[in-house]
């Protein structure tokens, strides 16, 4: 068996083994879970439950900044619940939000909660996943068993070592008091002091709000330390739309990038404290630019007598105590360092930030110090009549194109057509086991446009084969055998195929990156069926070729193999070992002249140098005669 042959094998049982234990793995999720052998549908073919929110302001009107802002906020909310396929939009002055499916009660209400903002002071910051606790030893007269324990310092040091994308965006701003103060980027990362005995957790049960310091260890409850030890910030469950807590007391949360968990003081200050937040360049003491950006708050009078009894008292404070953390919406956006007591009602938040992280912290900012309140319009159950209805007219374009692509397949390649239905088949098969997977996995929805996604990819895919199967025809009138035709046009043909789908990938990635709603649906199954189709060509396609190009029937030009030398245009059909034959015949049936190539390049040479000398055609020998007939 030839090396070409082996190779061809062992990609088709690849491939064989791609597709079992994908539908393995489908299978094994429909036995133990809620996956299913079809897709999960979106809120266009499935229904669903729709809100219609109205926002409203203690005093003033919400412009459509502010509307943008509250749909980022329950988009992020939506996205952590691992619901797909939502659409939220805005029909000022009301925010529409459709669920597909039927969202549970809890989903529901983290839709209409209104979002708020806290300011609360750091008193452990740490690793962003679970602690785990060491099991204690029982005791016979232990009657149960007691609640892990976080202590200050080894909290402290557990502290992990940020990277730089933490730093420009929250740990690492310091906050000042004025713009010609010089900003620096320090660390927050070394262990705080050990606190004295008398500090110790445990030491007051209850603290008393107003009496004991914000920043004293006394908030961290053995509740609160369970909690904390709990915690897995790497779950963007927990990122977003989280409990607030009690304001009165202390309070656990995870910083909006899931890369540090904290445990923080009491409320100290809220969104209402806050007037107004802006962004813009930095500048240095002396009034030059410093190329970074700064966000610049500003607070009303109560809010700036607050803020400066705060920065007066957490300032002195050790790392990273010093630190005045900003929650919004369950998570802190932002946790800066505070070197001085701030009295001005002015500050600025300055680090390594783009424009774009500074305008965004800025937004939110300005968003949560709204009084902003979501009242419920409506809520009501959709369906999919409409949707259904697209969707059967779409299946039955999508049918007959495909159709359509079958005919044209045969008619064109005749048994050659079968390969191109085969892949098809592959690429189908394929395609529904890794949109079923991902419907299990991440709550992925099939959409209507993620169909028309799907139809338009059939296009794609045919297009991949009949480029390859053009090439190889171009090489057999070439004169080349089937076989070095197949070899020699895979070595172009599959360069063209991914110029192809790497145009259709980019296409896809735009797409999904700047549009919005069932656009993005479109565009990722579009990607997704152009990654298939790149791999059916590869260890399907190309294989199977290969294999067929050694079969009799291909390899002698049958006329129903898609490699008849007439329908290809050309006579003699290369036979090996340097002959060839004729492709004329009441039979059909191709018959030897018994001349090989190379005495048929020699005729033909001899007889062109007579016609040049002004000679006959007839002077030249029998085979030269014969030669030049045939040409």
């Amino acid at each position: 068996m030839s090396t070409v042959k082996k190779a061809a094998r062992k990609s088709l049982i690849w491939l064989g083994a791609i597709v079992v234990v994908m539908y393995g793995l489908l299978a094994m999720g429909v036995a133990t879970s809620d996956a299913s052998w079809t897709p999960g549908l979106g809120l266009d073919l499935a229904g669903g439950r729709q809100l219609i929110l109205t926002p409203t302001l203690d005093q003033g009107e919400i412009d459509q900044d502010d509307l943008d802002q509250a749909v980022a906020i329950i988009r992020n909310r939506i996205d952590a619940t691992g619901v797909a396929e939502a659409e939220i939009s805005t029909q000022y002055p009301n925010i529409v939000v459709a669920l597909p499916g039927t969202p549970d009660q809890s989903t529901i209400d983290l839709v209409r909660q209104s979002a708020q903002l806290q300011f609360r002071s750091v008193l452990i910051e740490g690793a962003p996943s679970p602690i785990v606790v060491a099991e204690p030893s029982v005791t016979p007269s232990a009657s149960a068993e007691p609640a892990p324990v976080v202590s200050p310092s080894a909290a402290a040091e557990s502290s992990p070592s940020p990277s730089a994308s933490q730093a420009s965006h929250t740990l690492f701003s310091e906050v000042i008091s004025s713009p010609d103060a010089t900003a620096s980027a320090t660390s927050s990362t070394e262990p705080s002091a050990t606190p004295s005995p008398t500090a110790s957790l445990g030491t007051i049960a209850d603290p008393v709000v107003g009496e004991t310091d914000p920043s004293s260890f006394d908030w961290i409850t053995s509740d609160i330390s369970t909690e904390y030890s709990n915690l897995d910030c790497t779950d963007v469950a927990n990122l977003a739309g989280r409990d607030l807590g009690d304001p009165d007391t202390g309070h656990v949360a995870c910083d909006q990038f899931g890369q540090v968990k904290y445990i923080l003081g009491p409320v100290e200050m809220t969104g209402t404290d806050l007037s107004t937040a802006t962004s813009g360049p930095e500048t240095s003491s002396q009034g030059t630019l410093t190329g970074r950006y700064e966000v610049r708050l500003d607070f009303t009078s109560t809010g700036a007598n607050l803020f400066a009894d705060t920065t007066g008292r957490i300032s002195a404070l050790e790392s990273p105590r010093d630190q005045f953390a900003i929650v919004l919406d369950g998570a802190v956006i932002s946790a800066p360092q505070v070197s001085q007591s701030i009295t001005r009602g002015e500050a600025q938040i300055t680090g390594d930030f783009t424009q774009e992280e500074a305008q965004q912290l800025a937004n939110q900012l300005k968003f949560g110090a709204l009084p902003l309140t979501l009242t419920v319009q409506s809520d009501e159950q959709i369906s999919a009549t409409l949707g259904a209805a697209q969707l059967q007219s779409g299946l039955i374009a999508g049918g007959i194109g495909l159709l359509l692509v079958i005919v044209y397949s045969l008619f064109q390649y005749r048994a050659l057509g079968l390969v191109t239905i085969g892949s098809l088949a592959i690429a189908g098969i394929i395609s529904l086991g890794v949109i079923s997977l991902l419907s299990w996995g991440i709550g992925y929805r099939l959409s209507l446009a993620g169909v028309a996604g799907l139809i338009v990819a059939i296009g794609i895919t045919a297009d991949s084969f009949i480029v390859y199967f053009e090439r190889v025809r171009d090489e057999l009138r070439e004169g080349r055998s089937l076989q070095s035709s197949i070899d020699h046009a895979w070595s172009r043909a599959k360069r063209t195929i991914l110029a192809s789908d790497a145009v259709s990938m980019l296409a896809a990635v735009v797409l999904y990156i700047f549009a919005v709603g069932g656009v993005r649906g479109f565009a990722f199954t579009l990607g997704l069926t152009t990654l298939v189709d790149v791999l059916v060509v590869f260890i399907f396609t190309h294989p199977i070729l290969v294999l067929i190009g050694r079969t009799k029937f291909f390899s002698s030009g049958h006329k129903w193999s898609g490699f008849d030398p007439k329908q290809l245009g050309r006579e003699n059909l290369y036979k090996g070992r340097g002959r060839v034959a004729n492709a004329s015949g009441a039979t059909g049936e191709p018959k030897s002249d018994g001349l090989t190539l190379a005495e048929r390049k020699a005729a033909a040479t001899k007889a062109a140098k007579a016609v040049n000398e002004g000679a006959t055609p007839g002077a030249a020998s029998s085979p030269s005669a014969s030669a030049e007939g045939e040409k």
